[in-house]
C-alpha cells in the first residue's frame, strides 16, 4: 500500500514576523515566547564567536598559516578560514570545542 504525503505549503512566516503568533499563541504570550528565543540565539551567537576567537588567536600566537592550522585540526582550509571569519553559521558548539581540544585548549563550562 502506497502512503501519499502532503507536501503542500500553506503557509510562510516572514522573517520580520513573529513565528509564535502564527502558530495561534496569543499576541503577549507570543512576545514573550519570541523574546525569549531571540536572547537564547544570541547567547549561543556570543558562545559560538568566544569559541572561535579562541581558536583564531591560537593561529595567530602561534604564526600558522589556516592550512597548517587545518592540517592540525584535521579540516580543510576554508573551514578554518569561516572561523577565522566568525561564520557563527557553519559550525556547532561541539564542533568548535573538538577543534579547541585538538589545539591543546580544553574547554569547561562554568554556569550561574
Amino acid at each position: 500500500m502506497k502512503n501519499n504525503v502532503d507536501c503542500n505549503i500553506r503557509h510562510v512566516t516572514g522573517a520580520d514576523a513573529n513565528i509564535f503568533a502564527d502558530l495561534g499563541f496569543e499576541e503577549s504570550e507570543a512576545k514573550c515566547l519570541q523574546q525569549d528565543a531571540e536572547k537564547e540565539v544570541e547567547q549561543l551567537l556570543l558562545i559560538k564567536r568566544q569559541l572561535m576567537q579562541e581558536i583564531s588567536s591560537w593561529i595567530s600566537d602561534n604564526k600558522m598559516r589556516q592550512a597548517d592550522a587545518a592540517a592540525r585540526l584535521n579540516v580543510s582550509r576554508p573551514r578554518v578560514s569561516d572561523v577565522v571569519n566568525l561564520k557563527t553559521s557553519k559550525f556547532t558548539l561541539d564542533t568548535l570545542v573538538m577543534m579547541l581540544s585538538k589545539l591543546g585548549k580544553p574547554v569547561s563550562v562554568t554556569v550561574g
